[in-house]
């Protein structure tokens, strides 16, 4: 019996390894587990009941909701871009000043002629002519950057100043910028 005492001893031997084996094994998964969890938090935050194919449908929900509301504030945003675009039409954006001694005084050029034009070349040409005791005034439409009736001298230098900076074409644009506001956008 003594050779059964001996496998006996064996066999308990190679079970505790066994079971030391298993249990150093157990050891490792559970920290796999636990780490594997731990990073399945930080992806699906503290309430990660849900697997990844439920919150991947989650998230893709709060995407198309973000998608809709982004796309709602664009639509408002050009409509209100294109009103401001229509009025920016109308804003006087090209001028053009000259000073002068209107009766050839050494007054010190205090009569002026100003020029002030919209995108399109609408506007008007100001004179102010100044003598030592009366000034006059006089305004003259422009349109599309003609006159309605015949500029004194330096009513033409004020309106070639203002028409200067961009030139108007027979279409109406004026450095390549239309006179009408594009599509969408209506004019104030």
């Amino acid at each position: 019996m003594a050779g059964n005492d001996e496998t006996f001893h064996l066999l308990a031997a190679v079970g505790a390894g066994l079971a030391l084996l298993a249990l150093i094994w157990l050891v490792v998964l559970s920290l796999r587990v636990r780490r594997l969890r731990r990073d399945q938090v930080a992806v699906l935050g503290d309430h990660g009941a849900d697997d990844l194919v439920a919150h991947a449908a989650t998230l893709s929900r709060l995407v198309t909701l973000e998608t809709a509301e982004w796309r709602t504030t664009s639509a408002r945003l050009a409509e209100r871009m294109g009103g401001i675009e229509g009025a920016l039409l109308n804003v006087f954006s090209r001028h053009g000043l000259v000073r002068y001694d209107a009766y050839g005084e050494q007054s010190g050029q205090q009569s002026c002629s100003l020029a002030l034009l919209d995108v399109r070349g609408d506007g008007f040409v100001m004179t102010s002519i100044h003598h030592r005791d009366q000034a006059r005034l006089y305004i003259r439409r422009i349109s599309r950057g003609k006159p309605e009736h015949r500029l004194a001298p330096e009513e033409e230098d004020a309106l070639a100043r203002a028409l200067r900076t961009g030139s108007i074409t027979t279409d109406g644009t004026i450095d390549g910028i239309g006179a009408e506001p594009r599509e969408g956008v209506e004019e104030s």
